[in-house]
């Protein structure tokens, strides 16, 4: 039968598609890896790996096999957070995705206090953007994501932890930066500078943009909301921002100013995501419950869901 470090072996090889990052990621010299898979495959009858001077590719029947060998170690990680969980509820390492529009702007608001309050705790953070975390969170390289919802799909659990209003950014000698407070119908014919496809804000701006009759750009799209603020310093148009990143980076400067929605701001919600069954939902759930708390006391700007 095979073994769980030869789909161990396996999957990292799926994963890189070379042998000796494959090597690397498992901590074992590349003629033991290669020698492993050698073996797995004598063990399956089978060719898992196309060897060529150039470059690894996995047969058809290879990549199926690396699938359900991922799908193996999920399963028997599972069964080992189950019994550690019982033991020791956040005590020990949770791997998270985080999207880049959110990280740096959340994480300083809750991870001292939650360091205070469970001195165990890891949090290993990955920011990337959405499809990435995804992925990573269906495969298990990721156990928990902090993410725009709602988010579909029947694998997933989701728990939403607080709603993030999102402010019109403008330069600070534009007409709006006058107002105390905006109307949506403010916006129409306004030039709105948004982040590039990909992120959930992209699709969220450009959907505000199109019911406010503002027009979004596509010639100057932003990679990170710092970018754009600078855009929007530099009259290329304003923008729409969430609360936290205003917060942090916005309220304390002048070279753009933000401006609230006087009625029916808009908003995006932002939860806790992870994989439907998994052992650790218990943990996941004190998780929250702790971070609404110490939102509610550090966060004024964002409406706590749930919180006790």
């Amino acid at each position: 039968m095979p073994t769980l470090q030869q789909f161990r072996y396996l999957v990292a090889l799926a994963d890189t598609l070379h042998f000796r990052r494959a090597a690397e990621s498992c901590h074992v010299t590349q003629p033991t890896l290669s020698a492993q898979l050698k073996e797995l495959e004598a063990r399956l009858g089978v060719e898992l790996v196309e060897r060529t001077r150039s470059r690894v590719i996995l047969t058809d029947l290879g990549r199926v096999i690396a699938e359900r060998a991922r799908a193996v170690l999920r399963e028997v990680e599972d069964i080992s957070a189950l019994a550690r969980s019982g033991q020791a509820p956040l005590e020990r390492t949770i791997r998270c995705g985080i999207v880049q529009s959110l990280g740096s702007y959340l994480l300083p608001l809750i991870v001292p206090e939650l360091h205070e309050l469970r001195p165990k705790l890891a949090l290993y953070m990955r920011e990337g953007l959405p499809d990435m975390l995804v992925r990573q969170l269906e495969t298990g390289a990721l156990d928990l994501l902090f993410f725009p919802l709602p988010l579909p799909g029947s694998e997933f659990e989701s728990l939403p932890l607080f709603s993030e209003p999102i402010h019109v950014v403008t330069p600070h000698d534009h007409r709006l930066a006058g107002e105390s407070a905006i109307e949506a119908h403010m916006l129409a014919g306004e030039t709105i500078l948004s982040l590039e496809p990909g992120h959930k804000l992209y699709e969220q701006v450009r959907e505000l943009a199109a019911d406010y009759g503002a027009v979004l750009s596509h010639d100057y799209e932003g990679t990170s909301l710092d970018t754009l603020r600078q855009m929007v310093a530099m009259g290329m148009g304003i923008s729409l921002m969430p609360a936290l990143y205003v917060k942090s980076e916005v309220a304390h400067q002048d070279i753009v100013v933000a401006r609230h929605f006087r009625t029916s701001p808009p908003a995006r919600l932002i939860g806790m995501v992870w994989r439907r069954r998994s052992a650790r939902e218990g943990e996941y759930r004190m998780l929250a419950d702790l971070i609404r708390r110490i939102l509610g006391g550090n966060a004024p700007e964002i409406v706590v869901i749930g919180s006790r």
